[in-house]
């Protein structure tokens, strides 16, 4: 398994945000890139039972408007918006909390751009982890997907999980985590703060934090 880590990870915009929700500080980490595919076939690919475990996880339940979802060992929730072929929206339960996904896509010339947001309240979780928790794991599913979308290949779950603990997955872990907080830091945070959190990040992705040490949440 081969990827061109500065490559794939350039192709990705990131941002983070910081508001307000239901009138608590919360966070939106939001990662925007084009795929060489229509709109339609990028819909079905992100949203189809069949297809989504190919490049991402097996997933159970009613994929509609209303519907519970469960991804394999990972997030399950609630669809909340559904506009195909251009935009869904989730809640993201995982671990004992609830945070939120919305993914549109758009057409652009012979491209289709994805743009994914990951929204969470700010509790002890995020001042530990920041926004590298979630934006680690959906830079690899994303970049999952590009491959998935370019050849047609099912992702070998076997064969990911080893690369990911290979130097150049270690690569990909630290190279994406240093993008989070560049864009953390974007967002107005501390830059030390910022540094602090995706060090965290980072080393529990790379397999390098004590066991004790709370699991940050991933996108995939």
């Amino acid at each position: 398994m081969e990827i061109d880590v500065a490559r794939v990870l350039g192709l990705v915009t990131r941002s983070v945000r910081n508001f307000e929700k239901d009138g608590k500080p919360a966070s939106a980490v939001t990662l925007t890139r084009l795929y060489e595919t229509s709109v339609d076939d990028l819909w079905d690919a992100v949203t189809s039972r069949e297809r989504i475990p190919r490049w991402f996880l097996p997933v159970e339940g009613d994929l509609q408007l209303g519907g519970r979802y469960q991804l394999k060992g990972n997030a399950g929730g609630t669809i909340t918006a559904c506009t195909p072929p251009t935009h869904f929206a989730a809640t993201w339960e995982f671990g004992g909390a609830m945070s939120w996904i919305d993914v549109q896509l758009a057409a652009e010339r012979h491209q289709a751009r994805l743009t994914l947001e990951h929204t969470a309240i700010i509790e002890d979780h995020w001042n530990q982890f920041g926004p590298g928790a979630v934006g680690i794991g959906w830079d690899l599913a994303i970049a999952g997907l590009e491959r998935y979308v370019a050849t047609g290949a099912s992702v070998d779950h076997e064969t990911a999980e080893a690369w990911m603990g290979s130097p150049a997955g270690k690569e990909f872990m630290t190279r994406s985590g240093e993008q989070w907080r560049e864009a953390h830091v974007a967002s107005g945070v501390d830059p030390d703060t910022a540094k602090q959190r995706s060090d965290r990040t980072i080393a529990f992705y790379r397999g390098e934090m004590p066991p004790d040490v709370a699991h940050p949440g991933t996108g995939s």
